[in-house]
């Protein structure tokens, strides 16, 4: 909020933080695009930047778990029987879209302290921070997209007409992540601790979530407990939209799509409320 001071006759321009969320602050992020394109495209280069293999990291890591777990869980544990798709489509369908979480999350959180140069010197909407960060991540996503459509291709997996609901289950992938990132950054700020517990949590969220085993494994009584976490709705949403799978989303699914929501909207006010103290942090 810009405010002139009166007793000055020169009217200096004071810029003070406002101390409640209201609707223009998302309006004066529209404002800032060109600061938001400039970041996220900031963020793509620096991240392909002197690298051998380039983008084909993307696809190399994702398909290096696809294969460990495949022999794992697929061949020992037997759980292709149970699934209608082969288990590597099945586990990659799966960890693509967890590695743009998992990867949102980590970039989100820290992504306030990389930028403390921005931060202390000029004044912009403090969430264009996390979010180009966010969007930075949806080029990975992208070019992983191509994998997993060969390997649809490869086994004759046609997608079907649910794929019109896979940018829903998209969206709520990213405001799910970006809703934590803007609780994790704010509190990195004043707490570095948050730095060490992000990727346990990263890792430990992963088995929590039905990524690489399907979800009727879990006994029926104890599906609400895996349907508190919200990553569950979006990943068998995800199958659902691309392929013949058996588990379509259910009531659960609606639980899982109203964590994530209020996720994002108390972490963006959250994020809002602390944003005046982060230049005192900086630094430190």
């Amino acid at each position: 909020m810009q405010e002139k001071d009166q007793n000055n006759p020169e009217h200096h321009l004071f810029i003070r933080p406002v101390k409640e969320f209201r609707l223009s602050d998302l309006m004066e992020i529209f404002r800032y695009r060109e600061l938001l394109y400039f970041l996220t495209w900031r963020d793509i280069k620096v991240k392909y930047k002197q690298t051998v293999f380039g983008v084909l990291w993307v696809l190399i890591q994702p398909l290096a778990l696809m294969l460990l777990f495949t022999v794992v869980f697929g061949k020992f544990a037997r759980l292709e029987q149970d699934l209608k798709v082969p288990y590597a489509l099945f586990a990659f369908a799966g960890l693509l879209p967890w590695q743009l979480f998992s990867r949102t999350l980590s970039a989100t959180t820290g992504s306030l302290l990389s930028n403390e140069h921005l931060i202390s010197k000029i004044y912009f909407p403090r969430m264009i921070i996390p979010l180009s960060s966010c969007l930075s991540g949806i080029v990975d996503f992208l070019i992983g997209s191509a994998g997993l459509a060969a390997l649809m291709i490869y086994y004759g997996q046609m997608p079907t007409a649910n794929i019109v609901f896979l940018p829903l289950f998209l969206i709520l992938m990213m405001m799910t992540a970006l809703g934590i990132g803007f609780w994790l950054s704010a509190l990195y700020i004043e707490y570095r601790d948050v730095g060490y517990i992000v990727p346990f949590l990263v890792q430990f969220w992963m088995f929590a979530t039905p990524v690489v085993y399907p979800v009727n494994i879990i006994p029926k009584e104890y599906l609400w407990i895996v349907a508190l976490n919200p990553m569950t709705g979006v990943i068998e949403g995800i199958r659902w939209s691309l392929f013949d799978y058996a588990y379509a989303p259910g009531k659960l699914f609606f639980l899982s799509l109203g964590i994530s929501v209020f996720t994002f909207i108390s972490g963006a006010i959250w994020f809002h409320c602390r944003e005046k103290v982060f230049a005192d942090y900086i630094g430190k």
